[in-house]
């Protein structure tokens, strides 16, 4: 039963949900910062899926779809996301974050960190363990989580909203043919032009240009790219992952040598669609995902 508090940031799309359906909830309740109006594309969501009670496990993951930072790929970055997690026993936290040119950063940063803290304050409510709480994303939403996996705090003790006491730190990363050195000539243009305009500040261009903002801090990760991938190249994840060996952060890359961008699952494509099954199989290595037990002999 979900407790009083959780109910009150509960934006329900439909009731009662069956085990399947999600429940959606408005990521800013009393209207997001700086909302320029109180239309639909102005209140973020969060969509969390649970998987069955049976072979659920204690991870959970945001889940934040690409699509340049003008649009979100909700079905094949986000739903069908959330059904493979779901087979998994991980829970799946699909996010509707705000776009430009309506919006420019930092609002797409402040609602996926939003979203951590709001998975990691009802952790018992989703029974789930709030140190084993990662983000996925996609292209430009590989974006978005790559920041959020570079740009967090622990929270504020002190605040009056308890889910802003929350960590919004990532306890990992998943970045899918992601968009990430904007400052370099790997740039995806859509992206950057709708994240910070025509004209952005040399420092802010350089703070999100996140291969240059990885610590020791900054949580594991697991990359995938392809090596044909135009749009977004994949020198994008190869700056990363040196960044993040240098600053000795576990990571894991893979890149295909085929393939184009925005494959999503991989299921039209027998190469990149194994990426899914050693992504589990990195979960799994690093203990957010519990092992298997052995079939036993009857």
């Amino acid at each position: 039963m979900r407790t009083a508090f959780a109910i009150s940031i509960l934006f329900a799309l439909s009731t009662p949900c069956r085990a399947a359906d999600p429940e959606t909830l408005l990521v800013w309740p009393q209207g997001a910062p700086g909302a320029v109006a109180a239309e639909e594309v102005d209140r973020p969501t969060l969509a969390i899926y649970q998987p069955p009670a049976e072979g659920r496990q204690r991870a959970a993951i945001v889940v934040c779809p690409g699509g340049g930072y003008s649009g979100l790929a909700m079905d094949h970055e986000g739903q069908q996301i959330a059904d493979w997690l779901n087979a998994h026993g991980v829970t799946a936290c699909v996010l509707k974050y705000r776009l430009g040119p309506r919006y420019h950063h930092p609002a797409p940063l402040s609602d996926a960190q939003r979203a951590i803290r709001i998975v990691r304050a009802q952790a018992s409510e989703l029974e789930i363990d709030p140190d084993k709480i990662g983000i996925l994303g996609f292209s430009a939403g590989g974006h978005l989580a790559s920041t959020a996996a570079t740009h967090f705090d622990r929270g504020q003790s002190d605040a009056q909203d308890p889910i802003d006491r929350q960590s919004c730190r990532p306890d990992f990363a998943v970045l899918l043919y992601p968009v990430i050195a904007l400052a370099t000539e790997y740039a995806h243009a859509g992206s950057l032009k709708n994240l910070l305009g025509d004209a952005p500040d040399a420092k802010l261009l350089e703070s999100l240009s996140n291969e240059r903002q990885v610590t020791a801090e900054t949580p594991p990760c697991f990359l995938v790219h392809t090596n044909e991938d135009k749009p977004v190249p994949a020198e994008n994840s190869v700056l990363f992952y040196l960044a993040l060996r240098k600053a000795g952060v576990p990571a894991e890359m893979h890149i295909y040598e085929f393939g184009r961008h925005g494959l999503g699952l991989g299921k039209v494509d027998p190469a990149f669609s194994t990426w899914p099954a050693l992504c589990i199989q990195w979960m799994t290595r690093h203990g957010w995902l519990a092992a298997p037990e052995p079939n036993r002999a009857r």
